[in-house]
């Protein structure tokens, strides 16, 4: 007996119990399901964590400002100004892993055009900024270190601020007043969009360092260099740990901190941290969906039950087809056709609702989610495993009936 005739006679035995072969199924469509769902969740989280990771840029190293610790008082982090733009030029030249290396303060202000106004966070930088961060003009044009030498009063504007601002018009030449200076907008930016911790990194006015240091957030008293941060760029992701070590061991040095000193300076490796969370999520991928497969376990042991009740319940007829000459391969085949085909059946209606589901949880609860082709194959075979594992034990209990007991069998 081939294998298309099997199909048709399992075809047949599981059309005439519609309701029994649904119920047996359910198991496996809800297990496909969720391994689905659960996957596209884990795949969307690590998704965008990589997209977090490409909107900050390529091997960015932060080094902040404070902590310090002065007359037994500490204080923390970027409370206290202790780098300095010298300390950027140092590490720009002096630091053979790193390859860029910016300055940067910032603050809020109110920024006024016309009879229109929006709080928006104000940043000083060097033009190396844009490039270790990933900003792009996309209208108009960067600042250069022409306009940072004469304190020029141009800005760029995220495109958050174009949003709420111009109101979606072309920014490009227009005079915007930031603490009632006015500044000439030269360009804007693309979009970069949420960071890791929640910020818009769109609402935001980019201008020349020395600009918003004497026009709109002030000078430190103590040292009229001083910044709020520096950002690195090392040469490659190889070297950031290197890049970080060499950092450290500069500013050290250049601050003059003994070695039982703390540093008065936090180093961030923002990759690290990120690469960190994108491994947690992978991992939560798979840990949901070895979860989710659980239930399609439970659905093969359900498949199993009802094709040990449909060997009793046939068991005549098995005998009679033995007697007439079939062989015990033939009965084994045709039971562990049902068997798989009932897992196929399943997996295929789980692929459906799985992607239903996936896309549901995207639109409802706002999480993002990642279908992968991957996932959904892998699904599949699980089942049809599922099915043949769960099948093989009732199929080879029928096929090895003796032919005169079954006849006999009432």
């Amino acid at each position: 007996m081939n294998l298309l005739v099997n199909i048709r006679i399992a075809l047949m035995a599981l059309r005439v119990n519609r309701l029994r072969s649904a119920l047996t199924m359910l198991g496996i469509i809800i297990g496909v399901a969720a391994v689905i769902a659960m996957m596209a969740v884990g795949s969307g989280a690590t998704a965008q964590i990589q997209e977090q990771i490409r909107s900050i840029g390529s091997n960015v190293i932060i080094v902040l400002s404070g902590s310090t610790t002065s007359g037994g008082m500490r204080v923390g982090a970027g409370s206290v100004m202790t780098l300095s733009e010298d300390d950027t030029k140092a590490i720009a030249d002096e630091c053979p892993a790193v390859a860029l290396a910016a300055s940067s303060t910032r603050g809020t202000a109110q920024v006024i055009l016309g009879n229109d106004n929006w709080s928006t966070v104000i940043q000083g930088v060097t033009p190396e900024y844009l490039a270790i961060r990933d900003f792009q003009v996309v209208n108009g044009r960067p600042f250069t270190w022409q306009d940072v030498d004469g304190a020029t009063k141009v800005a760029l504007v995220g495109h958050t601020v174009v949003k709420n601002l111009f109101g979606g018009t072309d920014p490009v030449g227009q005079t915007i007043r930031i603490k009632k200076v006015p500044f000439t907008v030269i360009g804007s930016l693309s979009a970069k969009g949420q960071s890791a911790w929640g910020q818009d990194q769109d609402d935001i006015i980019l201008l020349p360092i020395s600009t918003a240091k004497k026009k709109v957030l002030g000078v430190s008293q103590a040292n009229a260099r001083a910044v709020g941060a520096i950002v690195a760029q090392a040469r490659s992701p190889m070297v950031m740990r290197e890049a970080e070590e060499q950092i450290v061991a500069l500013l050290r040095q250049r601050h003059r901190l003994q070695p039982d000193e703390d540093n008065d300076f936090t180093v961030r490796n923002l990759v690290e941290m990120f690469a960190a969370q994108e491994q947690a999520a992978r991992v939560m991928s798979i840990l949901l969906g070895a979860i989710a497969s659980v239930s399609l376990v439970v659905g093969g042991i359900g498949i199993m039950n009802i094709m040990l009740v449909s060997v009793t319940e046939r068991t005549r007829e098995i005998g009679l087809r033995l007697a007439v000459g079939a062989r015990a391969r033939d009965i084994l085949t045709q039971f562990l056709v049902e068997a798989v085909t009932l897992s196929l059946i399943g997996g295929l209606v789980g692929i459906a609702l799985g992607l239903s589901v996936s896309i549901l949880i995207s639109y409802f609860a706002m999480w993002s989610t990642l279908i992968n082709g991957g996932a959904v194959l892998m699904a599949f075979a699980f089942a049809a495993l599922v099915g043949i594992c769960f099948g093989y034990y009732p199929a080879r209990k029928a096929a090895f009936l003796d032919p005169i007991e079954a006849l006999r069998y009432e």
